[in-house]
């Protein structure tokens, strides 16, 4: 029984490191989000504060902002796809806390009705003995 605990609070361990990892993810994730948008806001900010006399100039311009656009679109979707993976590894850290508690409970049920039996098997034992040492005459 001990044996499929100790797999069992592996199993939770492994899930808790998931989770950690996923965290991380998602953390970098958001902050690569954020950096990405603010760069946007700044490259949109100096097309509308300098007009840009070259049309070449303007066009490179208006490119670097679409990429941008773009970056901030995929850098959305993976901090969503990170918040998915977050979710899951919670869900299954639940799973296996959950499983782990169980037998951890029927661990202690069993460690108690053992203890419970050998209290009842000494005790019969003890009833023995006082019967035969103080067994009454037969008249």
């Amino acid at each position: 029984m001990q044996r499929v605990l100790d797999y069992r609070e592996q199993l939770e361990e492994e899930a808790k490191v998931r989770l950690a990892r996923a965290l991380q993810a998602q953390l970098e994730a958001k902050q690569r989000l954020e950096s990405l948008e603010a760069q946007l806001r700044e490259a949109r900010k100096t097309a509308r504060e300098t007009l840009l006399r070259d049309a070449a100039e303007r066009w490179l311009h208006e490119g670097y902002v679409k990429g941008l656009s773009g970056d901030v679109k995929a850098a959305a979707l993976q901090v969503q796809m990170t918040g998915a993976m977050v979710d899951e590894a919670r869900k299954l850290l639940t799973e296996r806390s959950i499983d782990k508690k169980i037998l951890d409970k029927l661990k202690v049920r069993k460690r108690d009705q053992y203890r419970h039996d050998e209290r009842m098997r000494e005790q019969h034992a003890n009833d023995e003995t006082a019967t035969l040492r103080y067994k009454s005459p037969t008249f």
